[in-house]
């Protein structure tokens, strides 16, 4: 894939800043809210039932995530996402932890079943669980997956009819038949809680300026993995490492996307 394609969609995350609606990860709001912020969109962080499908209506995109899961979240998403469907908008969901426990393995489940999601973005233990692929997952940590990552993805991508964003060491997003690797990203991104809720983030922020999900989606693993590795150079340890994802993605420019995105297709596909 081309890096100017992926400067492309990040040009116009940045000139059309589309809202970004979240119900999301009470442990990581905030850091959603501000990747968000820093990618070049607008968050709101709407999970009340009287607002949630409300505040859609103003949405570019709506991110769901079940970190810190409860019932009435579950309503709230399920709300918001049928009014999304309704109005076109975009949603991607972040099943965290999915696999670990009944509840959470169930919510994803009943989601994908009444909401139409765009996006299914996860780590490779959540994914392979969906996928029945032998995925493992210790709270909401991944513990890897039995199987091959692209055929993994590309498995739960055709059994829940969307584009699949699987991270990990490299990151994987298929839709089912058209399969890009993303190289982009730096092993400090896994000392730090979060970081996968806020790939989620941008993952909606890019979906909300372009259709093709496939695009959209590796597009924003590259902009958030390559800010990932210009904030290691610097950082001290996790916490300087936090300070400095968001202060490199701010910084990050199209032109900078287009020379650093290392995103391509697997050999033979």
């Amino acid at each position: 894939m081309d890096g100017t394609i992926c400067a492309d969609i990040f040009g116009r995350v940045r000139s059309v800043r589309p809202l970004v609606h979240h119900i999301t990860n009470s442990v990581t709001i905030n850091d959603c809210a501000n990747i968000t912020i820093a990618a070049g969109a607008a968050p709101v962080m709407a999970a009340a039932p009287e607002e949630a499908a409300e505040m859609v209506t103003f949405a570019g995109a709506l991110v769901l995530n079940i970190g810190t899961l409860s019932t009435a979240q579950v309503e709230s998403m399920l709300l918001a996402g049928r009014r999304a469907n309704e109005l076109g908008v975009p949603v991607v969901l972040d099943p965290v932890g999915a696999g670990a426990t009944a509840m959470r393995t169930a919510a994803v489940l009943r989601i994908l079943d009444e909401v139409d999601v765009a996006v299914l973005k996860g780590n490779a233990g959540e994914i392979g669980v969906l996928a029945g692929a032998g995925g493992k997952v210790r709270g909401v940590d991944s513990c890897g997956i039995a199987g091959d990552a692209v055929e993994t993805a590309a498995a739960c991508a055709r059994a829940v009819g969307t584009v699949v964003s699987m991270t990990g060491e490299t990151d994987v997003v298929t839709d089912g038949n058209r399969v890009l690797i993303v190289e982009n990203g730096d092993g400090m991104m896994d000392r730090l809680s979060g970081t996968g809720c806020m790939a989620s983030s941008v993952t909606g922020a890019f979906a909300a300026v372009e259709s093709d999900y496939l695009l959209s989606s590796a597009a924003a693993l590259a902009a958030f993995g390559l800010a990932g590795e210009r904030a290691a150079r610097a950082a001290r340890g996790p916490y300087s490492f936090r300070t400095a994802l968001f202060d490199e993605l701010y910084s990050l420019t199209p032109e900078d996307l287009a020379a650093g995105a290392r995103v391509r297709a697997p050999h033979g596909l």
